[in-house]
Formats: structure tokens, C-alpha cells, sequence
């Protein structure tokens, strides 16, 4: 192994100056990401702990950084997908991609259904009729147009209107005239005497980008054409391989160091990226402790989006309680559409990732022979990557989200459970991907010591706290609460 490199010919890196219609596009998408972790779980700990923890978030966005930045390393340097460098692992066949599929399958349906939750909280402070009736309707219309593939115009309107929220918070941020001396003692690191772990570990697994948007950087990086791109990404998962591949054009010290420039040009992107969602995550940071914190109003249950709009209306009045009640339904609606493509997608590559060399060799289960039989009748083939993205948007992110909703109420609880579970995971994901990059790669373009190291102490960190964790619940299930 260590020998993967562009099985793509990749375009000339850009000049300094024109790097910078890379470095736009990488800030769009980190403050597009920010979502449900500022939103709604950064003004939940600023209400509890007001500035204590802010070396907390620091500290995770810095990890944060360093994760996404390794995961669009193999893209960059492979014309692959990071998943496809874990299929590669020894051992059982598939293990690694098994354990990132079986958790985010969960994630995903739970994190629709939050999501979709906190916009029908929000359409309930306005309009008549139940919240959750109204996150509902946003899933199947959702589902609709992210199924049929017609909704770029909704996502580019609502990723404008996240785009103005962000740009308020800062500014409101700026208005209400934060204790700068209260915020530095947040610098130093220390812990509450009584911690609740169900509200900062969903805060921590949501911070930026979450731990599948972890993944899913490497895949913008590619699209975007970061080293010449994933350029069979969209095509039959048949077509990937062979005839479409490029002949190599240059020496293997020139794709090495165009590699490199490339790395450095996606260090740039996500570094903008990073720290505009920090100035972001701040300012959330800076609104909750205070104007939430002096009296412990803390945004939970079903009207969570009346308690989130003291944000704005404590300092523009009723006009900033519309304006945040109005992002919250198209910023977050705009989300759902994101997360519902985003996850049909990977899952669509991970199931033809798993089962590339059963089909190839013609060696499909019973089961999956059975189901590709029935199917096929009604023209839906089931190893077509675009007909598994819709399968999958329709079910794991359309109808068990629903069926989520009708169950569970208070959309705040089932967020935090999917910011709990993008926590655990993140450690498994951060720590294979690194294994990944320092035995796959050509030693040139491997992560340094630095880099190496950086990446080990984000997943011991993850690793860390999910530890703290599973000892909390099974320490609360033992004294019967």
C-alpha cells in the first residue's frame, strides 16, 4: 500500500491569487455546517455555564480543523473517498466502513428528525396547529425534493438566510457588550463542580461540523476540484474503475508535488472556514450568557424556538424575534434538505463500497439476489448509486424521522441524542482516518509528526469524553435513576 496518488489527472494548482475563489467557497460551507451545535446547543451551555467552558470550544474546533483537514488529505492525494482508504483495512473485509455505516444510519435518522423538530417549534410560535405536524410536512417535502433531485434554488436561498443569521449574531453580539474580562477567565481551562454531560456532549459532537461532516469535507473537497476532484463520484459505481481513469502525464515527484500544493491550498479553505464558524459558535456563545444566563432561561422542550428568539428580540425588539424565528425555519429547513442529501449520498457509496467485490464477482447473497430480483421489475435497479441515494433519502432520512417525530416531542431531546452519538463516533472516525493517511499515503504526503500527533490527541480527546460518558449513564442506571 502507500502508493495511492491522483487516479485523476488534476488541474494546475492556482496562483496565490487565485486561490482565493477556493477559500470563499471553503468559508461558505463551515458557516453552512455550523447548524444545530450554535443554534441550539451553544446558547444551552452559555445558559448553564455561561463563559466556563469556552476553552472547551477552542479546543474542539482546533481538533475540529485538524480532522477535516487529514480526511480531505486522501481525497486530494487518492481521487478517493476516505471511506474508500477504510475498506482497504485489514481484517474482517469492510469492518472499518461497517462501523461508520451501522451508527450514522441511526444518526441520520435521529438528526432529521431533531432538526426538522426545532423548525416545527418555530412554525408553531407563528402559526396554528402542532409542531410536531409541521416537522412532518418539512420531511416529506424534504424528502420530495431532495429524492427528485430539484432543490439547489431552496438550498442556495436557505444557505443565504443562514448566511444573514450568522452575520447578525456577530453583530448582536457585538451590541449587547460582552464581559471581556469574564470571557478571558473562560481561557483557562476548568470543569463544573456538577457537569451535565446531556448538555455539553451534544455541544461537543456538534461543534462545526459533526462527526459525518467530518466525512463529508473530504467529499466538497473533491467536488469542488481540490486536486483534480472525485471525478466518477456522481457515475455508476460500474464506471469508477478502468476505462475513465487518465493515464498518468507527469512524473511521480510532480503529482507529488502538485499534491502537496493542493494540501496546502485546502489547509487555506479550511482555515478560513474554521475560523469563521468560531466567530460564529462565539458570538452564540456570548448572546446565551448574556441574555439567557441572568435569569436561567434555558431553550428546551417543545417551545424551544420561543426561548432561542430572546437571542435577538432582547436586542432588536420584535422585529429580531421574527428575524430569528424566520432563519430557524429556512436556515435549519435548508439543513434538512443538506443533511437528507448528504447522508443518501454516502450511504448510496457505502453500500456499493461493501458489496463491489461480491458483484463483480457475481457473488451476491441470497438475500441481496432475492431483493435486486424483485425490484428490477419495477425498473429500479438496486446497485445504481443514484437509485440507492433516493432509497435511502426516502427511508432512513424521510419515514423513520417521521415515525421519530410522532414519537418523541420535544425536538431538543432527540438533537441532543444525535449530537451524543456524533460524539462517541468521532474518536473511531478520527483515529482510523489518521491510521488510514500514515499507511496509505506516499510518505511525501503523509501528516507530519505535528499533524500525526494533533490528530492522535483529537481522537483520545472524542475517546475521552464518550468514556466519561458511558461511566455517567452506567453509574446513573446503577443508583436506579
Amino acid at each position: 500500500m502507500g502508493q495511492l496518488l491522483f487516479r485523476q489527472k488534476s488541474p494546475e494548482v492556482p496562483s496565490a491569487w487565485a486561490r482565493l475563489r477556493w477559500y470563499g467557497p471553503g468559508l461558505l460551507w463551515m458557516l453552512s455546517a455550523v447548524g444545530t451545535g450554535s443554534i441550539l446547543f451553544t446558547p444551552r451551555v452559555a445558559a448553564v455555564y455561561e463563559y466556563q467552558l469556552f476553552w472547551l470550544l477552542l479546543l474542539v474546533v482546533f481538533f475540529m480543523w485538524i480532522m477535516i483537514r487529514e480526511m480531505a488529505r486522501f481525497s486530494i492525494a487518492s481521487g478517493k473517498t476516505m471511506l474508500e482508504g477504510m475498506y482497504t483495512l485489514g481484517g474482517p473485509k469492510g469492518w472499518a466502513v461497517w462501523f461508520i455505516f451501522v451508527p450514522q444510519l441511526l444518526a441520520a435518522s435521529i438528526g432529521i428528525a431533531g432538526l426538522s423538530g426545532v423548525v416545527g417549534s418555530a412554525l408553531q410560535s407563528v402559526l396554528p396547529g402542532s409542531g410536531s405536524l409541521y416537522a412532518c410536512l418539512l420531511i416529506v417535502v424534504s424528502t420530495i425534493f431532495v429524492a427528485s433531485g430539484k432543490y439547489l434554488i431552496i438550498e442556495r436561498f436557505s444557505r443565504s438566510m443562514a448566511i444573514m443569521l450568522m452575520a447578525m449574531v456577530i453583530l448582536s453580539a457585538v451590541v449587547v457588550s460582552p464581559d471581556l474580562a469574564q470571557l478571558a477567565k473562560g481561557l483557562k481551562p476548568s470543569w463544573p463542580e456538577q457537569p451535565d454531560l446531556y448538555i455539553i456532549l451534544p455541544w461537543v459532537g456538534t461543534i462545526l461540523a459533526g462527526s459525518m461532516g467530518i466525512v463529508w469535507f473530504g467529499y466538497w473537497t473533491a467536488t469542488r476540484g481540490f486536486g483534480g476532484g472525485l471525478e466518477t463520484l456522481d457515475r455508476d459505481d460500474e464506471q469508477a474503475d478502468g476505462s475513465t481513469q487518465t493515464e498518468f502525464d507527469q512524473t511521480r515527484q510532480a503529482r507529488i508535488d502538485r499534491a502537496k500544493s493542493w494540501v496546502s491550498v485546502m489547509s487555506g479553505a479550511a482555515t478560513l472556514g474554521v475560523v469563521g464558524g468560531l466567530i460564529v459558535i462565539s458570538s452564540f456563545l456570548i448572546l446565551g450568557t448574556e441574555l439567557l444566563a441572568p435569569d436561567g432561561t434555558v431553550p428546551k422542550g417543545a417551545d424551544v424556538a420561543v426561548d432561542l428568539t430572546r437571542l435577538f428580540s432582547d436586542v432588536w425588539g420584535q422585529a429580531g424575534e421574527y428575524l430569528l424565528l424566520a432563519a430557524i425555519i429556512i436556515a435549519l429547513g435548508g439543513s434538512v434538505l443538506a443533511n437528507q442529501d448528504g447522508w443518501g449520498r454516502s450511504f448510496a457509496d457505502i453500500t456499493l463500497i461493501l458489496t463491489r467485490h461480491q458483484r463483480e464477482a457475481g457473488e451476491l447473497n441470497k438475500v441481496l439476489k432475492a431483493i435486486q430480483t424483485l425490484v428490477a421489475k419495477t425498473g429500479f435497479l438496486l446497485f445504481k448509486r443514484l437509485h440507492l441515494k433516493r432509497l435511502f433519502v426516502a427511508t432512513v432520512t424521510g419515514i423513520v424521522p417521521i415515525v421519530i417525530v410522532m414519537l418523541f416531542k420535544d425536538p431538543v431531546k432527540v438533537m441532543s441524542l444525535s449530537g451524543i452519538i456524533a460524539a462517541l463516533h468521532t474518536p473511531f472516525i478520527a483515529l482510523t482516518a489518521l491510521y488510514v493517511n500514515r499507511t496509505r499515503l506516499p510518505e511525501q504526503i503523509r501528516p507530519n509528526f505535528f499533524e500525526t500527533s494533533c490528530m492522535f490527541a483529537a481522537g483520545l480527546f472524542y475517546l475521552g469524553f464518550a468514556g466519561i460518558f458511558v461511566w455517567d449513564l452506567l453509574a446513573n442506571t446503577g443508583g436506579g435513576s
